[in-house]
This record gives C-alpha cells, sequence and structure tokens, in this order.
C-alpha cells in the first residue's frame, strides 16, 4: 500500500482539559499518514487520479479548528474519522503534538499517535 505523508501542521486552538487551555489556546501540530493505492497516479501522472494534499490539510483543520476537545486523543480520533471519510483511503495514522502541554518540568512535549483502518 502506498502512503501520503503530511508532517508538522500548526494550528492554534483551544483543546485541553484545563479552563486556561480553553481560555489562552496553544499551539498544536499534526502528522498524518495515509495508506492508498496511488498506482493509478502513479501511472497517468494525472491529478484527478490522486488524493488532494490540500484536501486533507484542509480536512484536518476543519476537525481541529472547528471543535473543542478535552484530549489529544478525542482530537486524533476526529481526524482520522474525516480522513477515513474518502472510501479511497485505507488506513490513516494521526500524530498530535501538544507542545504546550501543562507539565511539571521545565521543558518537554506530549504527544499521542492512533492508527484507524476501514472496517
Amino acid at each position: 500500500m502506498d502512503r501520503i505523508i503530511l508532517e508538522d501542521l500548526s494550528f492554534f486552538a483551544y483543546h485541553g482539559v484545563y479552563e486556561e487551555e480553553a481560555r489562552l489556546g496553544q499551539r498544536f501540530h499534526v502528522d498524518l499518514t495515509i495508506w492508498a493505492d496511488l498506482s493509478k497516479a502513479g501511472s497517468s501522472d494525472n491529478y484527478e487520479d490522486t488524493i488532494c494534499y490540500a484536501g486533507l490539510t484542509r480536512t484536518v483543520e476543519e476537525v481541529v479548528m472547528g471543535q473543542r476537545f478535552k484530549l489529544i486523543e478525542r482530537l486524533a480520533q476526529a481526524i482520522a474519522d474525516a480522513i477515513l471519510g474518502d472510501e479511497r483511503i485505507a488506513r490513516v495514522a494521526v500524530r498530535v503534538h501538544k507542545p504546550g502541554a501543562p507539565l511539571p518540568i521545565a521543558s518537554g512535549q506530549v504527544s499521542i499517535e492512533i492508527e484507524r483502518s476501514r472496517a
């Protein structure tokens, strides 16, 4: 299976458990890998035969910016669900980075990654 990979998509949003996160917001970064059969596009060199990278980016943006989630696990699941709405996509991996997570140390970053497949 072929892959399309989008890395370090950056959004300012208001996700998190704490009220301060909802009020102040913070930066979130999303990495996306999708698995799909890209052989037709590889043979034809025709734009209509591939999956639009800009469309994938817009889908992620709509999820990240369109609703508030307490958990980045839920945010990642919502992104995966939206991406799998395209029937050409067989599997998706979503990694959400939360560099501003409230950790009790001076530096560090929290990320989660999920993989989902079409049933």
